[in-house]
């Protein structure tokens, strides 16, 4: 015959399924879904459903049903019908039917309890078959249907029947020819027929997608995302709402807000003749929802709709309490909404949206605060890796420092200071950074290096000066001498490459990775302003330099809790002077020497205290081994022998000599301090020196002075006396009086346990918890990055120490020393000074304890703010903190 068109041949086989169909529908027959099974349940304002049972797309459906929404008809399907159906106990698919009459076209979406563990993709137009075809020709046109028709046949060949994608490349045709084609080839593979019947169509669509959340691949992929391993899914069986037809017709995305910025802006897509989320992947067609001068818009196209699209979103954040992102399709003019999610959103935009919520009166101030996951902030204090760009990962090392920078490569502290001098941007590479890499710290915009954990000496600065670190990177083969890096799949860069740190994510990148810039904006100072008014432990940061001083002031640090006095004896003048002192042979010399470091201490400590504006400094008292002011190798020894005019073998012996087995645990602290007194001495001038030259400027300044390394009484006894006579010194030198507060640092367990004879001598006990955690485990805080991460896997520690405050071993050790200073001192503060202090976790423990304040490095100072004010909160409103 010459009229074989591909409607011709799918009607004729449609009248035959027609009336096959009418034979089947009495044995689809069945218990209609009731309200109330709290398995497979119609929504409705009253459906038995929660988030946990039914998961988060059902219960957001639901409650737009009681907005009274336009929501299609929806069943939901709770997580152990689901689980039950991917055991092969299929639940009665024609009284699940039931509601949608007898001719339904459905959809299948994903509801898990959290949207962010993803979930199998949906499949639209189930109910498609030959029949339903030739009606669809007549009420919306033949591309229509055929286009549905299409869609459907390819996802149930790929989703269902788990044919390969490629089976559909040769089928260049759309509408109805297209869909010939693409039936045919589905026949040719599966050698049968494509189910017309809806019910089983549905039954295997539900299978498949049970079947692929509880497979091994889903499963790991959401355990990644911090999905338990069990996690459950729900199911949505929703009528569809046709995006084709012969009005105006499409669908599209709506939301009120930048996903960026958090800014008010109408944002999303609308595409005529669509199904889905068509509007977001189709480029030229889609339109733009508002006005908009660079193309069409659907205000323009369907005013009435765009209306009712806005007053439908408005109502879900006023009612739903949240920034929502609607999915919606218009028929004829009509709309829909189809289903309802939280908006994506970067940390900016986070708080931006939580500031916003609670102005406008739909939250109150105490849930914006806990909306905002206090790690999240470290987005907004640093640049980070466009989350949108795509990466090429080099490798994994640990998230030392947050931020993310990109610079060409360089070996040595010199190379970095060179490429700053140059202009270039430059990483720092290293096996493991000493403190003779400061400078080259100081001139590179990010650090990595293959030795190193949380505490390591890379990580404590890079998170002090803000630098973006990526330490322990041990899968990366580094060959310093050839100046080369050697990624696990084989590739090579060498000194001058460009490579990008993200030290959020502890990821090395290749090349230079689009950025989003840091934005401590109006929404983040409303933030942190809110949080002060409710937390109720104080918060300081440890600070070196007068820069570290100012980042933290200006993140509203209340004091320093933290200054390692030895990093300011790193820079060049300073180090060949400090060199002299460590090669004197007498006391005398040794002053001699210390007397030219004295007014550079003084000046150093003067403009910390001018920049803290009278509030508390605690100093801590020079603590490293000498040996680390010294070369390390016969070049670097020959330098030194030139610049002190010394034999070179004088060097080389006076080097040995102070060379130690377990520096870390020898000469070192208050043992340094009272075997070579004169260091302390100098530096407690300078201090009450400095003390009564910035009074004279502003604020009274009461500074701290802190012992390091103490572990018996009798050292801080020793030390107190030399300090306390160094300050009637300045008093009587200069008749200006002046107080001061002296410390012990509590960083061996011996000084813990001994905290109530060693508190009667002092005013107050900072925890230094990375050495006492170092020291309780026996762990370098150096090596164990080596073998922490399978430790952690493994379950020997829950976390790594260095990283979380292991409150039951270390924290026993704190609370046993709290507890027994505060006996013997009652108005002792306490505090800890260690890396900890700007952990969530850690601050619960700490606030439990009972602590006066805690110390962190500056860049993390907004996050323990925003921290301590959530646990005061969740106190105030019932929770259980921690």
């Amino acid at each position: 015959m010459q009229d074989e068109s591909p409607r011709a041949e799918i009607s004729r086989r449609g009248l035959a399924l027609s009336r096959m169909g009418r034979i089947l529908r009495p044995l689809m027959k069945g218990a209609a879904v009731q309200q109330n099974d709290p398995h497979i349940t119609l929504i409705t304002p009253s459906a038995p459903m929660t988030a946990s049972t039914h998961g988060g797309r059902a219960k957001c459906l639901q409650r737009l049903v009681r907005l009274d929404l336009p929501v299609p008809k929806t069943v939901a399907l709770s997580f152990d019908a689901v689980h039950r159906i991917a055991a092969g106990d299929m639940p009665n698919i024609p009284a699940l039917l039931e509601p949608f009459g007898d001719a339904p076209l459905l959809c299948v979406r994903p509801s898990s309890e959290d949207p962010d563990w993803g979930g199998p993709g949906a499949v639209l137009n189930i109910g498609m078959n030959d029949a339903m075809y030739v009606d669809l020709c007549d009420q919306l046109g033949a591309e229509a249907a055929a286009a549905m028709y299409l869609r459907f046949v390819q996802a149930y060949a790929i989703h269902v029947a788990r044919l390969d994608p490629d089976m559909f490349d040769d089928v260049a045709l759309d509408g109805p020819e297209g869909l010939s084609e693409v039936l045919r080839a589905y026949e040719d593979e599966t050698e049968e027929e494509f189910p017309q019947d809806p019910a089983v169509q549905l039954a295997e669509v539900l299978r498949s997608m049970a079947r692929a959340w509880e497979g091994t691949t889903a499963r790991l992929l959401r355990q990644a995302k911090g999905a338990p391993a069990d996690a459950g899914l729900g199911l949505v069986v929703q009528e569809m709402a046709l995006g084709m037809g012969q009005g105006e017709c499409g669908s599209g995305v709506i939301q009120l807000v930048h996903s960026k910025t958090g800014e008010p802006q109408i944002t999303g897509r609308y595409l005529s003749q669509s199904q889905g989320r068509d509007a977001l992947s189709v480029g030229a067609g889609a339109l733009f929802l508002e006005r908009d001068p660079r193309g069409p818009s659907l205000q323009e196209l369907a005013p009435d709709a765009f209306d009712d699209l806005i007053r439908h979103t408005g109502m879900m954040r006023q009612r739903l309490r949240e920034e929502m992102q609607a999915e919606f399709t218009i028929e004829n003019g009509r709309v829909h909404i189809l289903d309802g999610v939280r908006v994506a959103r970067t940390a900016r935009a986070a708080v931006r949206i939580a500031i916003s919520l609670a102005e406008d009166g739909i939250i109150p101030k105490e849930e914006a605060l806990l909306r905002i996951e206090p790690r999240a902030m470290n987005e907004l204090l640093h640049r980070q890796v466009d989350p949108d760009a795509r990466r090429d990962r080099l490798a994994r090392g640990i998230a030392a420092s947050p931020g993310a920078a990109s610079g060409r490569i360089v070996f040595s502290a010199a190379e970095a200071q060179a490429s700053a001098a140059r202009g270039e941007a430059c990483v720092l590479v290293r096996r493991e950074t000493s403190p003779e890499d400061i400078r080259g710290m100081h001139a590179a915009v990010a650090v990595l290096t293959e030795r190193g954990g949380m505490t390591s000496h890379a990580a404590v600065i890079g998170r002090g000066m803000g630098l973006p670190c990526v330490v322990g990177a041990s899968s990366l083969t580094f060959h310093t001498r050839r100046k080369t890096l050697e990624t696990p799949d084989g590739r090579e860069f060498r000194a001058g490459d460009v490579i990008t740190i993200d030290g959020t994510n502890g990821e090395v990148l290749a090349g230079e990775a689009p950025m989003l810039e840091a934005a401590q904006d109006d929404a983040f100072q409303t933030l942190m302003g809110w949080a002060d008014e409710y937390r109720d432990i104080g918060v300081r940061a440890n600070a070196d330099t007068p820069a570290d001083a100012t980042t933290a002031r200006n993140f509203g640090a209340q004091g320093i809790g933290l200054c390692r006095t030895e990093h300011m004896f790193f820079e060049a003048d300073r180090l060949t002077v400090m060199r002299e002192m460590i090669f004197a042979d007498d006391s005398q010399d040794r002053r001699a020497a210390l007397d030219r470091l004295l007014p550079m201490q003084r000046a150093d400590f003067a403009e910390l205290f001018r920049i803290m504006q009278g509030q508390p400094v605690c100093i801590r008292l020079f603590d490293p081994p000498l040996h680390e002011f010294l070369p390390s190798d016969r070049a670097g020894h020959r330098e030194l022998a030139e610049a002190l005019d010394l034999p070179l073998s004088d060097v080389t012996r006076r080097v040995e000599a102070l060379s130690e087995y377990n520096p870390m645990l020898g000469m070192r602290g208050v043992r340094l301090g009272i075997t070579v007194p004169e260091i302390y001495e100098m530096q407690a001038r300078a201090i009450f020196e400095a003390t009564i030259e910035a009074s004279r400027d502003g604020d009274p300044v009461v500074p701290e002075i802190m012992i390091p390394l103490v572990s018996a009484k009798r050292e801080v006894e020793l030390v107190k006396t030399r300090v306390d006579a160094v300050a009637v010194a300045v008093r009587n030198e200069t008749g200006v009086k002046f107080a001061y507060r002296l410390g012990v640092m509590v960083e061996t367990p011996r000084a813990a346990l001994r905290a109530g004879e060693i508190a009667t001598h002092c005013e107050f006990l900072s925890f230094g918890t990375n050495d006492l955690t170092q020291m309780t485990y026996g762990l370098s805080r150096d090596d164990a990055g080596r073998f922490m991460s399978a430790y952690v896997q493994q379950g020997v520690y829950p976390e790594d120490p260095f990283h979380m405050l292991d409150t039951e071993g270390v924290g026993e050790l704190l609370s046993i020393g709290a507890a027994r200073g505060r006996e013997a001192h009652p108005n002792l503060t306490l505090s800890i000074c260690g890396e900890h202090g700007g952990n969530p976790e850690s601050i619960a423990f700490c606030r439990e304890a009972g602590f006066s304040y805690v110390s962190c490095s500056p860049f993390r100072v907004p996050v323990a703010r925003l921290a301590a004010a959530q646990l005061a909160v969740r106190d105030k409103l019932g929770y259980i903190s921690g």
